[in-house]
Order: C-alpha cells, then sequence, then structure tokens
C-alpha cells in the first residue's frame, strides 16, 4: 500500500515538472509535431546563420540509433553556399506545375545529412529518426524546415567536396507559406493542394490509422 502510495505521488510529481516545462515553452509536444510542416517557401529577409544551425545539431548526439553505430554525419551549409545548393533541388513534386520553389523563396540554410556507411533499412531507420528530431528542434527555435530527397547528390557532393555520399538534405529558414492540415478517411485523396492562399495537406484520421 505505501509502496503504491509513493510511486502514484512520485508519478504525480513527474508529470507536474513535465507540464511545467511545456507551458514554459509555450508549445506542448503535440503543437510542436503539428507545426512541423513541410515548407517550400521561406521569408528570405530572416537570414539563417551558423549558430541557428549548431542548435539544432546539439541534439544529433542524443538520439537513438540501430545498434548504436551512430553512422550519420552532417555538414552545416548557409550563406552564399546555400544559395549555390537551390539550383540543385526539387520541391513540391505533387505540384509540377508551379515550378516551386518561386524564386526568392528557396530554403536559408541545409543541413546536408550523410553515412558513414552504405545506405540499409537500418541507416534509413537512423536518418528519419534524425530528419524528424532536427526539424522538430528548429520549429522550438522558431524555424521551419523540410525534408528534401529530390536534389542533385553528385554536384552538392562536388559542391561541397563531401567525403561521403548524402543522402537526405534539410532545408531551413523562417516558413512563408499557410500550411493546413485536413483529416480525410482511408481511401480519400492524400495529395496535398493549394486553394485560396492556403497549403492543405490532407492527413488519415486517428481512428482510420488503427487497427482493430
Amino acid at each position: 500500500m505505501a509502496d503504491n502510495y509513493l510511486g502514484n505521488k512520485m508519478e504525480e510529481h513527474l508529470a507536474k515538472q513535465q507540464h511545467s516545462k511545456a507551458a514554459k515553452s509555450g508549445r506542448s509536444f503535440n503543437q510542436l509535431v503539428a507545426e512541423n510542416r513541410s515548407y517550400r517557401g521561406f521569408d528570405r529577409s530572416f537570414e539563417v546563420k551558423e549558430h541557428h544551425l549548431r542548435r539544432m545539431l546539439e541534439i544529433c548526439n542524443k538520439l537513438p540509433s540501430a545498434r548504436n553505430q551512430q553512422v550519420l554525419r552532417y555538414r552545416m551549409v548557409w550563406g552564399e553556399e546555400a544559395d549555390k545548393l537551390n539550383r540543385y533541388i526539387r520541391l513540391g513534386g505533387a505540384l509540377p506545375e508551379l515550378h516551386l520553389p518561386y524564386p526568392g523563396t528557396a530554403p536559408c540554410a541545409y543541413i546536408v545529412i550523410c553515412s558513414t556507411v552504405e545506405e540499409s533499412r537500418y541507416v534509413s531507420v537512423d536518418l528519419g529518426i534524425a530528419a524528424q528530431s532536427i526539424l522538430l528542434k528548429a520549429v522550438d527555435m522558431g524555424l521551419h524546415g523540410i525534408c528534401i530527397g529530390a536534389f542533385n547528390k553528385e554536384s552538392v557532393k562536388e559542391d561541397l567536396q563531401l567525403p561521403l555520399e548524402p543522402l537526405l538534405l534539410l532545408g531551413i529558414g523562417k516558413g512563408a507559406e499557410k500550411i493546413v492540415l485536413k483529416e480525410v478517411n482511408e481511401g480519400d485523396s492524400l495529395s496535398y493542394y493549394r486553394q485560396d492562399g492556403l497549403h492543405i495537406v490532407p492527413k488519415i484520421s486517428v481512428e482510420n490509422l488503427l487497427i482493430h
């Protein structure tokens, strides 16, 4: 009985601490996830600098990793160097007629994620964990980003003189789009689209995601 009482009190104390931390940050974890959208247009008047990118990457040595091998490596790109990479990316594959990003709205900086070993299932798992975590940190800092898989790998590797193969680019900046999530059912179209100045992203309802 005493053990249960102490255990319950400890859980209550930890819950209060977590709630207090969330209140101080102004956003709950759910809000950070909801705000972590794929931006395809950025406000270029905001300059992303090295210290912003470094803050995002400070979480990377705390992330889970398959067999704890920690094979991912990161290259920060900002300023004029980032401008050179803009010609090698393509955004908005579902909206090819828009030719995104629009002129003057490309990402202000990049984090290039590479691997010390050949790409595999477990490297891909690590890659997903790292990309999501870094972008959540960006949102926590008041910034935004996008995972970019459609890029010219050879040109990026050559321009940056990378000793490793680039797997993914994270475009970083201050988002300049209005993005809305729209709940849909299983079988509905999942293609994102633009309407009345909004970028609308269909998301399957939680009930439809559950296996019963």
